[in-house]
Protein backbone atom coordinates (compact mmCIF):
# COMPACT_ATOMS: atom_id res chain seq x y z
CA UNK A 1 0.00 0.00 0.00
CA UNK A 2 1.69 2.97 -0.72
CA UNK A 3 1.01 6.09 0.87
CA UNK A 4 2.14 9.93 -0.67
CA UNK A 5 2.39 12.55 1.35
CA UNK A 6 1.93 16.42 0.17
CA UNK A 7 4.58 18.39 0.94
CA UNK A 8 4.51 20.45 3.60
CA UNK A 9 7.31 23.68 5.31
CA UNK A 10 8.86 21.83 7.56
CA UNK A 11 11.11 18.85 5.61
CA UNK A 12 10.70 16.69 9.08
CA UNK A 13 6.98 16.22 8.51
CA UNK A 14 6.80 15.80 4.76
CA UNK A 15 7.62 12.63 2.02
CA UNK A 16 8.65 10.17 4.46
CA UNK A 17 9.15 11.85 7.95
CA UNK A 18 5.06 12.46 7.97
CA UNK A 19 3.12 10.50 10.08
CA UNK A 20 1.38 7.44 9.15
CA UNK A 21 -2.55 7.50 10.76
CA UNK A 22 -3.84 4.29 11.58
CA UNK A 23 -2.19 1.18 13.67
CA UNK A 24 -2.45 -1.46 11.43
CA UNK A 25 -2.50 -5.19 11.93
CA UNK A 26 -1.54 -7.55 8.72
CA UNK A 27 -1.51 -11.05 8.82
CA UNK A 28 0.76 -13.97 7.24
CA UNK A 29 2.69 -11.42 4.60
CA UNK A 30 4.25 -12.30 1.18
CA UNK A 31 8.05 -13.16 1.49
CA UNK A 32 10.25 -12.43 -1.57
CA UNK A 33 13.29 -14.73 -1.81
CA UNK A 34 13.45 -16.91 1.33
CA UNK A 35 13.45 -15.87 5.29
CA UNK A 36 15.70 -17.90 7.16
CA UNK A 37 14.12 -20.10 9.02
CA UNK A 38 16.66 -19.44 12.04
CA UNK A 39 14.80 -16.31 12.25
CA UNK A 40 12.71 -16.88 15.02
CA UNK A 41 11.34 -13.58 16.92
CA UNK A 42 10.70 -10.03 15.87
CA UNK A 43 12.55 -7.12 14.34
CA UNK A 44 11.07 -3.62 16.38
CA UNK A 45 11.62 -0.54 15.05
CA UNK A 46 10.60 3.04 17.38
CA UNK A 47 10.26 6.34 15.93
CA UNK A 48 8.45 9.63 16.28
CA UNK A 49 4.67 9.75 14.94
CA UNK A 50 2.47 12.91 16.10
CA UNK A 51 -0.96 11.72 16.57
CA UNK A 52 -2.20 15.13 16.67
CA UNK A 53 -1.48 18.34 14.08
CA UNK A 54 1.80 20.03 15.00
CA UNK A 55 3.21 23.57 14.41
CA UNK A 56 5.76 23.26 11.68
CA UNK A 57 7.24 25.98 12.47
CA UNK A 58 8.63 24.94 15.33
CA UNK A 59 8.27 21.27 15.39
CA UNK A 60 11.22 19.46 15.64
CA UNK A 61 12.22 15.57 13.98
CA UNK A 62 12.65 14.08 17.85
CA UNK A 63 9.73 14.90 19.35
CA UNK A 64 6.48 13.32 19.19
CA UNK A 65 4.49 10.35 19.93
CA UNK A 66 6.20 7.04 19.60
CA UNK A 67 5.65 4.62 17.48
CA UNK A 68 6.63 0.96 16.94
CA UNK A 69 6.74 -0.91 14.13
CA UNK A 70 7.47 -4.91 14.11
CA UNK A 71 7.45 -7.92 11.90
CA UNK A 72 7.24 -11.35 13.47
CA UNK A 73 9.14 -14.06 11.70
CA UNK A 74 9.08 -18.12 12.84
CA UNK A 75 10.38 -20.75 10.40
CA UNK A 76 10.41 -18.99 7.34
CA UNK A 77 7.07 -17.13 7.50
CA UNK A 78 6.54 -13.45 8.12
CA UNK A 79 3.49 -13.98 10.74
CA UNK A 80 2.82 -10.57 11.62
CA UNK A 81 3.41 -7.12 11.24
CA UNK A 82 1.94 -4.44 13.62
CA UNK A 83 2.43 -0.67 14.04
CA UNK A 84 1.23 0.60 17.43
CA UNK A 85 1.91 4.02 19.67
CA UNK A 86 3.30 3.97 22.81
CA UNK A 87 0.75 4.73 25.51
CA UNK A 88 1.21 8.19 26.85
CA UNK A 89 -0.82 11.04 29.12
CA UNK A 90 -0.81 12.28 25.33
CA UNK A 91 -2.30 9.13 23.63
CA UNK A 92 -4.66 8.26 26.47
CA UNK A 93 -6.03 12.58 26.14
CA UNK A 94 -5.78 11.52 22.80
CA UNK A 95 -7.74 8.49 22.82
CA UNK A 96 -10.56 9.75 25.67
CA UNK A 97 -9.00 7.17 27.96
CA UNK A 98 -7.10 7.39 31.11
CA UNK A 99 -3.24 7.76 31.82
CA UNK A 100 -0.99 4.43 31.81
CA UNK A 101 -0.34 2.97 34.99
CA UNK A 102 3.59 3.76 36.04
CA UNK A 103 5.24 6.32 37.73
CA UNK A 104 6.44 9.26 35.49
CA UNK A 105 9.09 10.79 37.12
CA UNK A 106 9.67 14.02 34.83
CA UNK A 107 5.47 14.23 34.13
CA UNK A 108 6.67 14.37 30.15
CA UNK A 109 3.22 13.78 28.76
CA UNK A 110 4.57 12.14 25.36
CA UNK A 111 5.73 8.28 25.23
CA UNK A 112 9.04 7.20 24.63
CA UNK A 113 9.78 7.37 20.98
CA UNK A 114 13.71 6.56 19.78
CA UNK A 115 14.63 2.86 20.80
CA UNK A 116 12.99 -0.43 21.40
CA UNK A 117 14.22 -3.66 22.45
CA UNK A 118 13.90 -6.80 24.85
CA UNK A 119 15.75 -7.35 27.89
CA UNK A 120 15.07 -9.70 31.17
CA UNK A 121 12.24 -11.48 29.37
CA UNK A 122 10.50 -8.07 28.54
CA UNK A 123 10.01 -5.77 25.45
CA UNK A 124 10.79 -2.12 25.74
CA UNK A 125 10.45 1.08 24.69
CA UNK A 126 12.62 3.85 25.94
CA UNK A 127 13.68 7.55 25.43
CA UNK A 128 16.36 10.21 26.79
CA UNK A 129 15.81 13.59 28.37
CA UNK A 130 13.77 12.68 31.83
CA UNK A 131 11.25 9.57 30.16
CA UNK A 132 10.86 6.29 31.73
CA UNK A 133 10.89 3.03 30.09
CA UNK A 134 7.53 1.59 28.68
CA UNK A 135 7.03 -1.96 28.88
CA UNK A 136 4.91 -3.24 25.98
CA UNK A 137 3.37 -6.77 25.44
CA UNK A 138 4.91 -9.24 22.53
CA UNK A 139 2.17 -8.03 20.43
CA UNK A 140 3.33 -4.30 21.23
CA UNK A 141 0.52 -3.17 23.25
CA UNK A 142 1.43 -1.10 25.80
CA UNK A 143 1.72 -2.25 29.71
CA UNK A 144 2.77 0.54 31.69
CA UNK A 145 5.45 2.24 32.59
CA UNK A 146 7.94 0.31 34.37
CA UNK A 147 10.96 2.58 37.12
CA UNK A 148 12.47 -0.64 36.85
CA UNK A 149 10.17 -2.25 39.48
CA UNK A 150 10.96 1.11 41.47
CA UNK A 151 14.56 0.39 41.62
CA UNK A 152 15.18 3.52 39.26
CA UNK A 153 16.34 6.98 40.88
CA UNK A 154 15.41 9.23 38.16
CA UNK A 155 15.24 8.91 34.14
CA UNK A 156 16.55 6.44 31.78
CA UNK A 157 18.15 6.81 28.17
CA UNK A 158 17.22 5.54 24.70
CA UNK A 159 20.91 3.81 24.35
CA UNK A 160 21.69 1.66 27.27
CA UNK A 161 24.37 -0.58 26.59
CA UNK A 162 24.35 -4.56 26.83
CA UNK A 163 27.76 -5.80 28.21
CA UNK A 164 27.70 -9.45 27.35
CA UNK A 165 30.55 -10.20 30.09
CA UNK A 166 27.93 -9.72 32.95
CA UNK A 167 23.96 -9.46 31.19
CA UNK A 168 23.97 -5.57 32.77
CA UNK A 169 22.81 -2.30 30.73
CA UNK A 170 24.82 0.41 31.64
CA UNK A 171 23.21 4.03 30.88
CA UNK A 172 24.23 7.68 31.02
CA UNK A 173 21.06 9.51 31.84
CA UNK A 174 20.04 13.52 31.81
CA UNK A 175 17.02 15.34 32.48
CA UNK A 176 17.50 18.83 30.59
CA UNK A 177 14.00 20.00 32.46
CA UNK A 178 15.16 18.85 35.75
CA UNK A 179 18.82 18.37 36.16
CA UNK A 180 20.67 21.98 35.47
CA UNK A 181 24.20 20.68 36.82
CA UNK A 182 24.64 17.12 36.51
CA UNK A 183 23.78 13.83 34.63
CA UNK A 184 23.88 10.32 36.29
CA UNK A 185 25.70 6.73 35.45
CA UNK A 186 23.09 4.21 35.56
CA UNK A 187 23.85 0.46 35.85
CA UNK A 188 20.82 -2.17 36.01
CA UNK A 189 21.47 -5.77 36.85
CA UNK A 190 19.94 -8.78 34.43
CA UNK A 191 17.24 -9.14 36.29
CA UNK A 192 16.16 -5.49 35.47
CA UNK A 193 16.91 -4.09 38.90
CA UNK A 194 19.06 -1.22 39.36
CA UNK A 195 22.46 -1.83 41.07
CA UNK A 196 24.12 1.37 40.68
CA UNK A 197 23.45 4.85 40.40
CA UNK A 198 26.77 7.68 40.64
CA UNK A 199 25.63 11.32 39.98
CA UNK A 200 28.29 13.16 37.89
CA UNK A 201 28.36 17.08 38.15
CA UNK A 202 28.71 18.88 34.61
CA UNK A 203 29.37 22.88 33.86
CA UNK A 204 25.92 22.46 31.60
CA UNK A 205 23.27 20.91 30.43
CA UNK A 206 24.24 19.16 27.21
CA UNK A 207 22.48 16.74 25.30
CA UNK A 208 23.80 13.20 26.26
CA UNK A 209 22.21 10.89 23.69
CA UNK A 210 24.41 7.82 23.58
CA UNK A 211 27.43 6.78 25.80
CA UNK A 212 29.97 3.94 25.07
CA UNK A 213 31.40 0.96 27.59
CA UNK A 214 34.06 -1.16 27.86
CA UNK A 215 35.39 -3.72 30.13
CA UNK A 216 37.07 -0.72 32.31
CA UNK A 217 35.02 2.44 31.75
CA UNK A 218 32.06 4.09 31.45
CA UNK A 219 32.10 6.59 28.66
CA UNK A 220 30.43 10.18 29.39
CA UNK A 221 30.00 12.67 26.19
CA UNK A 222 29.88 16.40 27.08
CA UNK A 223 29.45 17.79 24.32
CA UNK A 224 28.59 21.64 22.73
CA UNK A 225 24.72 20.94 22.11
CA UNK A 226 23.14 22.18 25.49
CA UNK A 227 20.07 23.94 26.63
CA UNK A 228 18.92 27.53 25.55
CA UNK A 229 16.80 28.64 27.89
CA UNK A 230 15.45 31.88 25.74
CA UNK A 231 14.98 29.01 23.00
CA UNK A 232 12.74 26.72 25.21
CA UNK A 233 11.03 29.76 27.04
CA UNK A 234 10.21 30.79 23.08
CA UNK A 235 8.95 27.19 22.20
CA UNK A 236 11.59 26.21 20.23
CA UNK A 237 13.58 22.60 20.50
CA UNK A 238 15.50 23.84 23.55
CA UNK A 239 19.17 21.93 22.38
CA UNK A 240 21.20 24.23 20.21
CA UNK A 241 24.57 24.08 19.15
CA UNK A 242 26.69 25.63 21.23
CA UNK A 243 30.58 25.90 20.46
CA UNK A 244 31.59 27.89 23.28
CA UNK A 245 31.19 25.18 25.47
CA UNK A 246 34.06 22.97 24.33
CA UNK A 247 34.00 19.11 24.13
CA UNK A 248 35.31 16.51 26.03
CA UNK A 249 35.30 13.18 26.82
CA UNK A 250 34.61 11.41 30.62
CA UNK A 251 36.51 8.17 31.09
CA UNK A 252 34.57 7.03 34.30
CA UNK A 253 35.88 3.43 35.96
CA UNK A 254 33.17 1.58 36.27
CA UNK A 255 34.00 0.57 39.88
CA UNK A 256 34.68 4.37 40.58
CA UNK A 257 32.91 7.87 41.61
CA UNK A 258 32.46 11.09 39.61
CA UNK A 259 35.67 11.73 41.33
CA UNK A 260 37.76 9.37 39.72
CA UNK A 261 36.92 10.35 35.99
CA UNK A 262 39.98 11.22 33.73
CA UNK A 263 38.75 14.30 31.23
CA UNK A 264 40.00 14.70 28.03
CA UNK A 265 39.58 17.28 25.49
CA UNK A 266 38.20 16.50 22.03
CA UNK A 267 37.90 18.68 18.67
CA UNK A 268 35.13 20.34 18.35
CA UNK A 269 32.07 18.24 17.11
CA UNK A 270 29.35 16.06 18.37
CA UNK A 271 28.08 12.53 18.16
CA UNK A 272 24.93 10.89 18.61
CA UNK A 273 26.31 7.48 18.18
CA UNK A 274 28.93 5.12 18.87
CA UNK A 275 29.53 1.88 17.06
CA UNK A 276 31.76 0.15 19.32
CA UNK A 277 34.77 0.77 21.82
CA UNK A 278 37.33 -1.03 23.56
CA UNK A 279 40.28 -1.16 26.01
CA UNK A 280 44.04 -2.16 24.35
CA UNK A 281 46.43 -3.76 26.34
CA UNK A 282 48.41 -0.46 26.58
CA UNK A 283 45.98 1.52 28.74
CA UNK A 284 44.11 2.98 26.00
CA UNK A 285 40.77 3.10 24.51
CA UNK A 286 39.45 2.98 21.23
CA UNK A 287 35.74 4.27 20.58
CA UNK A 288 34.43 3.80 16.66
CA UNK A 289 31.81 6.79 16.11
CA UNK A 290 29.62 8.73 13.75
CA UNK A 291 30.73 12.30 14.48
CA UNK A 292 29.08 15.62 12.92
CA UNK A 293 30.58 18.99 12.27
CA UNK A 294 27.98 21.06 13.60
CA UNK A 295 24.72 20.22 14.83
CA UNK A 296 20.65 22.19 15.71
CA UNK A 297 23.29 25.57 14.35
CA UNK A 298 21.18 27.18 11.72
CA UNK A 299 18.57 23.94 11.37
CA UNK A 300 16.48 23.69 14.94
CA UNK A 301 14.28 21.31 13.37
CA UNK A 302 16.27 17.96 12.75
CA UNK A 303 20.15 16.81 12.24
CA UNK A 304 20.69 16.74 8.70
CA UNK A 305 20.97 20.88 7.23
CA UNK A 306 24.10 21.82 9.27
CA UNK A 307 26.18 18.93 8.11
CA UNK A 308 26.34 15.10 7.73
CA UNK A 309 28.04 12.70 10.30
CA UNK A 310 31.27 10.56 8.98
CA UNK A 311 32.62 7.51 10.37
CA UNK A 312 35.78 8.22 13.37
CA UNK A 313 38.44 6.05 15.61
CA UNK A 314 39.25 7.92 18.40
CA UNK A 315 42.24 6.33 20.14
CA UNK A 316 42.24 7.88 24.07
CA UNK A 317 45.07 7.58 26.57
CA UNK A 318 43.98 8.23 29.90
CA UNK A 319 47.17 8.29 31.27
CA UNK A 320 48.38 11.67 29.46
CA UNK A 321 44.52 12.72 29.04
CA UNK A 322 45.38 12.53 24.82
CA UNK A 323 43.23 11.70 22.16
CA UNK A 324 43.94 10.74 18.32
CA UNK A 325 41.27 11.08 15.70
CA UNK A 326 41.58 9.32 12.67
CA UNK A 327 38.56 9.63 9.76
CA UNK A 328 37.77 6.05 8.84
CA UNK A 329 35.33 7.35 6.25
CA UNK A 330 34.28 10.78 5.33
CA UNK A 331 31.00 10.02 3.20
CA UNK A 332 27.83 9.98 5.52
CA UNK A 333 27.45 7.48 8.32
CA UNK A 334 24.68 7.21 10.77
CA UNK A 335 22.86 4.15 13.04
CA UNK A 336 25.92 2.70 13.55
CA UNK A 337 25.75 -1.20 14.79
CA UNK A 338 28.10 -4.28 15.26
CA UNK A 339 27.94 -7.47 16.42
CA UNK A 340 26.65 -7.55 19.85
CA UNK A 341 28.82 -10.24 21.33
CA UNK A 342 31.56 -8.21 20.64
CA UNK A 343 30.67 -5.55 22.61
CA UNK A 344 33.05 -3.71 24.80
CA UNK A 345 35.54 -6.14 23.06
CA UNK A 346 38.21 -5.38 20.23
CA UNK A 347 35.87 -6.38 16.59
CA UNK A 348 36.47 -6.35 13.21
CA UNK A 349 33.26 -5.62 11.11
CA UNK A 350 30.92 -3.00 11.56
CA UNK A 351 27.63 -1.72 9.89
CA UNK A 352 26.20 2.00 8.91
CA UNK A 353 23.07 3.66 7.04
CA UNK A 354 24.30 6.36 4.67
CA UNK A 355 22.15 9.18 5.45
CA UNK A 356 21.31 12.12 2.89
CA UNK A 357 19.28 15.63 3.60
CA UNK A 358 17.76 14.75 0.55
CA UNK A 359 16.12 11.06 0.93
CA UNK A 360 15.17 10.59 -2.58
CA UNK A 361 18.98 10.08 -3.38
CA UNK A 362 18.63 6.34 -0.95
CA UNK A 363 20.45 5.47 1.64
CA UNK A 364 22.79 2.88 1.15
CA UNK A 365 23.83 0.41 3.35
CA UNK A 366 27.68 0.38 4.55
CA UNK A 367 29.73 -2.05 5.81
CA UNK A 368 33.17 -1.53 7.12
CA UNK A 369 36.05 -3.86 7.56
CA UNK A 370 37.63 -1.45 10.47
CA UNK A 371 41.06 -4.35 9.75
CA UNK A 372 41.78 -4.15 6.17
CA UNK A 373 39.86 -0.38 5.98
CA UNK A 374 37.94 -2.49 3.17
CA UNK A 375 34.40 -0.83 3.00
CA UNK A 376 31.34 -2.82 1.01
CA UNK A 377 27.91 -0.45 -0.19
CA UNK A 378 24.87 -2.14 -0.89
CA UNK A 379 22.58 -0.02 -2.25
CA UNK A 380 18.64 -0.47 -2.31
CA UNK A 381 17.55 0.99 -5.53
CA UNK A 382 17.21 4.71 -6.50
CA UNK A 383 15.02 6.40 -4.11
CA UNK A 384 15.20 3.45 -1.24
CA UNK A 385 16.40 4.37 2.05
CA UNK A 386 17.45 2.50 4.71
CA UNK A 387 17.47 2.49 8.37
CA UNK A 388 19.81 1.20 11.04
CA UNK A 389 21.53 -2.18 10.28
CA UNK A 390 20.50 -4.81 13.04
CA UNK A 391 23.15 -7.50 12.88
CA UNK A 392 21.51 -11.25 13.64
CA UNK A 393 24.20 -13.78 14.07
CA UNK A 394 24.06 -17.01 12.14
CA UNK A 395 23.60 -19.56 14.94
CA UNK A 396 25.99 -22.29 13.50
CA UNK A 397 28.41 -19.03 12.46
CA UNK A 398 32.03 -18.77 13.99
CA UNK A 399 33.12 -15.86 11.68
CA UNK A 400 32.38 -12.62 13.40
CA UNK A 401 30.35 -11.14 10.41
CA UNK A 402 28.33 -14.24 9.68
CA UNK A 403 24.75 -13.40 10.53
CA UNK A 404 22.43 -11.07 8.51
CA UNK A 405 21.65 -7.48 8.58
CA UNK A 406 17.72 -6.76 8.96
CA UNK A 407 16.02 -3.39 8.60
CA UNK A 408 13.39 -1.27 7.28
CA UNK A 409 13.49 -0.13 3.51
CA UNK A 410 12.02 3.16 2.46
CA UNK A 411 10.89 3.90 -1.17
CA UNK A 412 10.49 7.61 -0.63
CA UNK A 413 9.05 7.42 -4.29
CA UNK A 414 6.27 4.94 -4.38
CA UNK A 415 5.74 5.43 -0.06
CA UNK A 416 5.98 2.11 0.49
CA UNK A 417 8.27 0.11 2.69
CA UNK A 418 9.75 -3.59 2.76
CA UNK A 419 11.29 -5.40 5.79
CA UNK A 420 14.87 -6.68 4.74
CA UNK A 421 17.16 -9.59 5.44
CA UNK A 422 20.78 -8.98 4.15
CA UNK A 423 23.59 -11.84 4.05
CA UNK A 424 26.14 -9.64 5.90
CA UNK A 425 29.24 -11.89 4.30
CA UNK A 426 27.89 -10.93 0.79
CA UNK A 427 26.47 -8.18 -0.31
CA UNK A 428 26.49 -8.94 -4.07
CA UNK A 429 24.06 -11.85 -3.11
CA UNK A 430 21.43 -9.44 -2.91
CA UNK A 431 18.23 -9.66 -0.55
CA UNK A 432 18.24 -12.71 1.18
CA UNK A 433 14.57 -11.74 1.43
CA UNK A 434 12.06 -8.85 1.19
CA UNK A 435 9.36 -8.90 2.74
CA UNK A 436 6.78 -6.15 1.69
CA UNK A 437 4.90 -3.97 4.53
CA UNK A 438 1.67 -3.47 4.43
CA UNK A 439 1.50 0.56 5.20
CA UNK A 440 4.93 3.35 4.81
CA UNK A 441 6.98 3.55 7.54
CA UNK A 442 8.45 6.72 8.27
CA UNK A 443 12.18 7.35 9.15
CA UNK A 444 12.35 6.83 12.67
CA UNK A 445 15.30 5.78 15.00
CA UNK A 446 16.29 2.57 16.84
CA UNK A 447 15.20 -0.79 16.51
CA UNK A 448 16.42 -4.68 17.32
CA UNK A 449 16.04 -8.10 16.52
CA UNK A 450 14.36 -9.58 19.27
CA UNK A 451 14.56 -13.44 19.28
CA UNK A 452 11.82 -15.25 20.97
CA UNK A 453 14.49 -17.38 22.96
CA UNK A 454 14.83 -13.79 24.40
CA UNK A 455 11.54 -12.16 24.72
CA UNK A 456 9.02 -15.16 23.82
CA UNK A 457 5.19 -14.57 22.89
CA UNK A 458 2.40 -15.18 25.87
Amino acid sequence: MSDTVAPRTNPYLSGNYAPVAEEVTALDLPVIGELPEELNGRYLRNGPNPAQPVDEATHHWFLGDGMVHGIRLRGGRAEWYRNRYVGSQAIAEWRGEPDIAGPNWSGNPTGPNTNVGGFAGTTWAMVEAGGCPVELTYELETVARNDFDGTLPGPFTAHPKYDPATGELHAMVYAPAQWFDHVQYVVVGPDARVTKAVDIPLPGVTMLHDMSLTSRFAVVYDQPVTLDFEVAFAGGFPLVWNPDYGNRVGLLPRTGTADDIVWIDMPLGYAFHPMNAYDTPDGRLVIDICTYDKLFDIDRLGPWGDSLPRLERWELDPATRHATVTVIDERPNEFPRHRGSRSTQPYRFGYCASPSAVPTEGWPTVKHDLQTGERFTFDHGPGRAAGEPVFVARSTGTDEDDGWLVTYVHDVGAGTADFVVIDAQDFERGYVARVPLPQRVPFGFHGNWVGDASVGPG
